[in-house]
């Protein structure tokens, strides 16, 4: 009999979230851009949404401010405080706080000057396709087959 691939658990219990490897991410654009997460929808098989446990250390970013043309997303703060950029005005957040991205929403970003982590719950979708726009490295990301392509604003053509 040929082996078979055993289908993820549906169910993460907090005790096999607190034994999940915790993967260290920095943003490509931004070396200040530090997050610890857990990928708790790869966990359960998800495919076109990804939801992540993420853990940002005091003094770090989440991201390059950016936004997407065609992928939504979404925070929700389970603890700690930090300072979320939205569209270019700056408001202090922490535990219970939302927000959602839509797509084409404002850039955003989100840093953590304070002495503990800040921790959330990240989520949003996966399109086979994808714009992103960081306006301070003035760089766009075409995201197709898996992969990002970055291009600088200057050198995109419209004909």
């Amino acid at each position: 009999m040929p082996a078979t691939k055993r289908a993820p658990s549906l169910l993460l219990t907090a005790a096999a979230i607190k034994k999940m490897r915790v993967t260290r991410r920095v943003h490509v654009l931004n070396k200040r851009a530090v997050r610890l997460g857990k990928s708790l929808g790869d966990a359960v098989g998800m495919t076109d949404m990804g939801i992540h446990l993420v853990h940002v250390p005091p003094g770090a970013e989440s991201t390059e401010y950016h936004t997407h043309y065609c992928d939504e997303e979404f925070v929700y703060i389970l603890s700690g405080r930090g300072v979320a950029e939205i569209g270019g005005r700056k408001v202090k957040v922490g535990a219970g706080d939302f927000m959602g991205f839509p797509k084409k929403a404002p850039p955003h970003g989100m840093y953590n000057p304070y002495k503990e982590d800040l921790v959330y719950l990240m989520g949003g979708t996966r399109k086979a396709i994808d714009i992103s726009e960081y306006p301070r490295s003035r760089e766009r990301a075409y995201k197709f087959d898996g992969k990002r392509h970055f291009v600088k604003f200057k050198d995109v053509q419209e004909r």
